[in-house]
C-alpha cells in the first residue's frame, strides 16, 4: 500500500513539472512572437518602407493636375452669364498696347470671346485652331478676341509672357489681359479654353467648347462654334447652345 502511494506521488509530481515546463515554454514563445511584431511593426513605420501611413508627408491627395479637365459645375452654380444674358462690355490691354473692347470692332455680327492662357496644355492644342477660326469668320463679321484671366502675377502667365507667346504663334487677334482677373468671373469662365459666342448685341448665344477632341484635331467630328455660328447666320438659334469646356481651370 506504501508502494501505491509512492508511486502516485511521482506520477503526480511529474505530470506537475511537465505541466509547468509547457506553461514555461509557451510563455517564452509568447515573448519571441511579440517581440518579432514588435520589430516588424518598428521597420514598417519607422524605416517609412513602402507607401506612408494616410495623411503622412508623401501621401498625394487627390488626383494629379486637379482631375478631370471637363467642366464640372453647371451655369448656375458657376454664376455668370447664361444664354440669352446680355455681355458686359469691357476695355483689356492687347499685346500691342492698344485698349481693345467689344465697342471697337463697328461692324460686328458676333463676337467668338475666348478665354485662354499661355500654359495650359489645352490652350496650346487650340492656337492654331483658333488662328483658323479667326482667319475664316473676322472676315465675315464674327472676330475672335481671346482674354488671359489667369494670374498675371505668374511669370508664365505674365503680360511679357503673353506678348512671346503671341509673337511666336503669330496671332492673329487680340490677346487681352484681365488685369485684376475683373472679367472672367463676369462670364462665368472656368477653363482654358472658355468659349463665349456673342451676337451683334452682346447677346450670348453659345457657352462652351470650340470642338469635340480637344487632343486630335484630324478626328474631329462636330465644329460647336461654326455650327453656332451658321445657325446664327440663318436667324436660328444654335443647338446645342452650351457644352461643356474642356481644360485646365482658371487660377
Amino acid at each position: 500500500m506504501k508502494k501505491i502511494s509512492i508511486l502516485i506521488a511521482t506520477i503526480c509530481l511529474s505530470a506537475g513539472i511537465l505541466t509547468s515546463c509547457k506553461n514555461d515554454t509557451s510563455k517564452k514563445t509568447g515573448e519571441v512572437t511579440e517581440h518579432k511584431q514588435n520589430e516588424k511593426g518598428h521597420g514598417e513605420h519607422g524605416d517609412h518602407k513602402g507607401p506612408p501611413p494616410h495623411g503622412e508627408k508623401g501621401d498625394h491627395k487627390g488626383p494629379p493636375r486637379g482631375g478631370s479637365p471637363e467642366q464640372t459645375r453647371t451655369l448656375e452654380e458657376i454664376g455668370g452669364y447664361k444664354i440669352g444674358d446680355v455681355a458686359e462690355d469691357f476695355s483689356l490691354k492687347n499685346v500691342d498696347g492698344s485698349m481693345v473692347s467689344l465697342a471697337s470692332y463697328k461692324d460686328a455680327k458676333g463676337y467668338i470671346v475666348t478665354f485662354t492662357c499661355n500654359g495650359c496644355p489645352f490652350s496650346v492644342l487650340y492656337e492654331d485652331r483658333l488662328i483658323a477660326l479667326n482667319n475664316t469668320y473676322a472676315p465675315k463679321g464674327y472676330p475672335v478676341i481671346a482674354i488671359n484671366g489667369n494670374n498675371h502675377e505668374n511669370e508664365k502667365e505674365s503680360y511679357e509672357a503673353m506678348q512671346k507667346r503671341s509673337e511666336e504663334k503669330g496671332f492673329t487677334f487680340p490677346y487681352l489681359v484681365d488685369e485684376g482677373q475683373k472679367v472672367y468671373p463676369k462670364f462665368g469662365a472656368v477653363r482654358t479654353p472658355h468659349i463665349f459666342l456673342l451676337d451683334s448685341d452682346l447677346k450670348v448665344q453659345y457657352i462652351g467648347t470650340i470642338d469635340d477632341n480637344a487632343k486630335s484635331p484630324e478626328n474631329v467630328k462636330v465644329k460647336y462654334v461654326e455650327d453656332a455660328i451658321a445657325a446664327l447666320e440663318k436667324g436660328e438659334k444654335p443647338n446645342p447652345n452650351f457644352t461643356k469646356a474642356i481644360g485646365c481651370p482658371i487660377k
